[in-house]
């Protein structure tokens, strides 16, 4: 039986959006984009978040992927710096979420364990896997779209095993899985 699978990876961010797709038939990867969002040139936060919202819409109408994976904002030492993060992520799920595409989300350690086999890893570390596993030519300058990708390859990896981390298949099932979110 032949199995096919799009997995859309998103590397959240307001500066730069990060994302990769991968193909799956019967569990071997094909590399069909990577790329990012340039947000740098605008100032206006909502503007920022508008356009991932419209750029991940867009992917999503134009690759038509199964499943999105998406990385986890990590909890640093600026606030700011993580609600802006949370909030880009936020819309990228929204996105997905209202096309109707399971989004799973992994925190950055367990992207990079599931890629390099070390939680630790080096952004540099894990695009250099990533360009041996899919036979990538040459590395893109910002990494930030192999972050993305690297999201989706994750996703693959832990397909089918139990996951840790919070799935949804739409706004009902995030809804019962966020009962202290409503008020």
């Amino acid at each position: 039986m032949n199995t096919e699978k799009i997995i859309l990876g998103i590397d959240p961010g307001t500066t730069i959006m990060g994302f990769g797709l991968i193909k799956v038939v019967n569990k071997k990867m094909t590399l069909l984009q990577l790329n990012e969002l340039q947000l740098k040139k605008y100032t206006d936060p909502y503007v920022k978040l508008k356009l991932i919202f419209e750029r991940t819409i867009e992917l999503i109408d134009t690759h038509h992927p199964d499943e999105i994976a998406i990385e986890a904002p990590f909890f640093g030492k600026n606030v700011q710096s993580m609600l802006k993060l949370g909030r880009a992520q936020g819309v990228a799920m929204a996105a997905g979420l209202s096309r109707q595409v399971p989004v799973t989300e992994y925190s950055p350690k367990k992207i990079k364990m599931a890629i390099t086999g070390n939680g630790n890893a080096s952004k540099e570390q894990v695009a250099r896997m990533l360009q041996s596993l899919l036979s990538i030519k040459e590395l893109p300058k910002n990494l930030d779209s192999t972050d993305g990708l690297a999201a989706a390859v994750c996703h693959f990896f832990n397909s089918g095993k139990t996951q840790q981390t919070k799935s949804y298949s739409g706004w009902e099932s995030f809804v019962k899985q966020n009962q202290d979110k409503i008020k």
